[in-house]
């Protein structure tokens, strides 16, 4: 069957399965378990319409529960099993990671990465956004800023291994070195530091999506507010700091948690730049080590950053419910 039959028959099943299912079960819902007629009719449509919203609802529901909330049970269960998955060891997995040098490196390096990336991207993002909006040639400029989002992760990682390269001839850091008479350096086998040569990726990517998002809500404030304290005399950083900056707070909040989600999912980057080598192990690269050879400790990290995830993920819930008040 060719693709383009398979994506139309996909199509007329899918869409013709959601009306029916909506169709047939309204019919069953009203004329079967709450019929609309007779002496009970108007008890009968109350109850109705209140289970109507869960029978919309349980299509959702029930696909979240099964390619979400069953990978979740699932993955935990399978992490209390031994490598080969025939013997239970309880939280055996679990106390390898804490035993493991390698481990407490990977989840070391993964908060730096929580900690910095994060708050550089949104920092350069909305200077970018504040300073383009004054220029003439703003447009261009977004442009250029926004282009390394279109970039694949991978494909960004080639481009400054060539800036990092050790020939001179190559990288521009060991060029500038050499300008200068200095030896050529490895950046990426500095320990420590390599990390956050690394992190420059992430940050060069996201800059231009937290511009964009904060470029939005600049946009957004009343004038009024801004000729406000103009007259009151405050100077262009005063009015920055102290009236743009709170009233588009709640943005900032948004594209700071969605980055950091971003973050600690991040796994193209150390793959092709280091491997994780030379002290870059971060949790999904230290997860995939494992991925083929023990999948019980594979499953047991890919636990863990789900549980680093989390709080990040509450936490947002809970900012965008207070944001809706």
């Amino acid at each position: 069957m060719s693709p383009l039959l398979q994506g139309v028959l996909t199509i007329i099943i899918g869409v013709g399965g959601c009306i029916g299912y909506f169709y047939f079960s309204n019919i069953l819902l009203d004329k079967v378990f709450f019929p609309d007629s007779g002496k009970n009719a108007a008890r009968n449509i109350t109850r109705a319409n209140r289970v109507r919203p869960w029978l919309f609802l349980f299509p959702a529901m029930f696909a979240l529960s099964l390619y979400l909330v069953y990978p979740v049970v699932g993955s935990f269960w399978r992490s209390l099993f031994n490598r080969s998955g025939d013997e239970f060891i309880g939280l055996g997995n679990y106390m390898g990671l804490l035993d493991s040098p390698d481990f407490h490196t990977a989840f070391f390096n993964n908060l730096l990465w929580v900690v910095f990336v994060p708050a550089a991207s949104t920092l350069f993002g909305l200077l970018a956004a504040q300073l383009t909006d004054r220029l003439s040639w703003g447009g261009i400029a977004k442009s250029l800023i926004f282009m390394p989002m279109a970039i694949s992760f991978v494909g960004a990682s080639l481009i400054w291994k060539f800036v990092y390269a050790v020939d001179p001839d190559i990288g521009l850091i060991n060029a500038l070195r050499d300008f200068f008479g200095m030896e050529p350096l490895d950046v990426l086998q500095l320990a420590f530091w390599n990390n956050f040569f690394l992190m420059v990726i992430l940050v060069w990517i996201q800059t231009g999506f937290a511009m964009v998002i904060l470029s939005a809500a600049l946009r957004g404030i009343p004038e009024e507010t801004i000729e406000a304290a103009i007259l009151d005399g405050a100077g262009p950083f005063a009015v920055f700091m102290k009236i743009k900056v709170p009233q588009i707070m709640g943005t900032i909040v948004v594209v700071w948690t969605t980055i950091t989600i971003l973050v600690l999912k991040v796994f193209d980057i150390v793959y092709t730049m280091t491997g994780g080598n030379f002290g870059t192990e971060i949790l999904p690269s230290y997860m995939m080590s494992f991925m083929f050879r023990d999948d019980g400790r594979a499953t047991a990290v890919a636990f863990v950053i789900m549980l680093v995830v989390l709080p990040v993920m509450i936490w947002n819930i809970m900012q965008a419910r207070k944001e809706m008040k």
